[in-house]
């Protein structure tokens, strides 16, 4: 007996609506079992977490802080995985994007004799996106004119961005002020992002641009040429060739907005939270942004929802550490249950399970009689 997974010819509306919330409960069930063994209750544990996340305004707007760099570095590997261009690289992207934002902010000014506190903001996010983009073109145009396995160059990228930007913050940028502590000099303050005006503690216009870039991206693909040759690429690249479409043309494209869109990440992080450049800036929101893009289907939309679920386990896994004495790494936890029971279940969306039994040998075989034919009338 040999099980197969076939490939189904319709998925069905309601087990796509349906498998991601089973999913779900599975991996509640599954983390409840794991606390309960290290004795912690399980209800009141994601209870405290649920308070600590949403509870109350102030952990809320913290909530919201985290998930701004998860929404756009989301979107950023969403756009590339709709072309089955596997960028595991936006912690890199994002990283370049916050160092080029740092760039103008600092030390522009001084090369250009001054810069109008207006245009400190768009050309931080123009320097950023610029930035990300580059450093995605990378990555893409050694696959689309040498074949170079994406995974790999993405993947190792985000180190070597990495390593620029601590020796930056520690050799030539440290600020010879700061007492010795590793990091830039602070911005001025026409370089901050502004809070938004709602009363939520440091909730910074990062998140009107998250939202903005979700909706340019939800146009591109849903009404847009551009879009429709993504989503052929992505579903069938053979069949897109066969259609004339130039494959090594929307990598570059695709790469070009995937980067910026993670680089707009970093520059949401030194603009509105840090205002400088430090260590903290990346702490993996590239790498996370992978789950969330998974978890919501690639959806830009469900991008956004995930993130705002994903940062508040994380806020939530904080509360614990505080209230509970529980590890803050109970998030971590609770975060690769989910992704592990959502994308084995979306398996059985895409493929049903197939039994194949051996046939016997044929002298083994029961003999049939034949059918006496019936006489003609």
């Amino acid at each position: 007996m040999r099980l197969i997974l076939e490939r189904r010819l319709e998925r069905s509306r309601t087990a796509e609506l349906l498998v991601p919330v089973v999913s779900i409960v599975l991996a509640l069930l599954f983390s409840g079992v794991l606390l309960w063994i290290f004795g912690a209750n399980p209800l009141e544990t994601y209870v405290a977490m649920a308070k600590g996340a949403f509870g109350e305004r102030y952990t809320f707007s913290e909530t919201l802080v985290k998930a701004i760099p998860l929404m756009l570095t989301g979107l950023s590997v969403g756009i590339a995985f709709r072309m089955l261009f596997w960028n595991i690289g936006a912690e890199g992207q994002l990283i370049w994007g916050a160092i080029a934002a740092t760039w103008v902010a600092l030390f522009l000014p001084q090369r250009l004799g001054g810069l109008p506190d207006w245009a400190f903001l768009p050309t931080m996010a123009v320097a950023a996106f610029a930035m990300g983009a580059l450093w995605g073109l990378i990555p893409g145009a050694l696959k689309a004119l040498l074949g170079v396995n994406e995974i790999i160059t993405t993947l190792m990228l985000n180190y070597v961005a990495l390593l620029w930007m601590q020796f930056l913050y520690t050799g030539p940028w440290k600020d010879p002020k700061g007492f010795g502590f590793p990091g830039t000099a602070q911005f001025p303050e026409a370089a901050w992002l502004p809070r938004l005006p709602w009363d939520l503690g440091r909730v910074h216009y990062g998140l009107v641009l998250a939202v903005v870039a979700a909706i340019f991206i939800w146009v591109v693909l849903r009404y847009t040429k551009w879009g429709l040759e993504i989503r052929v690429i992505g579903a069938n690249p053979v069949a897109a060739r066969y259609a004339g479409m130039d494959i090594a043309r929307n990598i570059l494209l695709v790469m070009c907005i995937s980067g910026g869109v993670a680089g707009l990440a970093g520059f949401s992080q030194v603009a509105g939270v840090a205002h400088r450049l430090q260590n903290g800036i990346a702490v993996g929101d590239g790498f996370t942004a992978i789950i969330v893009a998974w978890l919501a289907k690639l959806n830009p939309w469900g991008i956004l929802l995930v993130s705002l679920l994903l940062a508040g386990l994380s806020t939530g896994g904080d509360q614990l550490q505080i209230t509970m004495g529980l590890p803050a790494a109970v998030a971590g936890v609770l975060q690769g249950s989910i992704l592990f029971f959502v994308l084995g279940a979306d398996v059985f969306t895409r493929y049903r399970l197939r039994v194949i039994r051996p046939q016997p040998p044929a002298h083994l075989r029961p003999v049939q009689a034949a059918k006496t034919p019936e006489p003609a009338n």
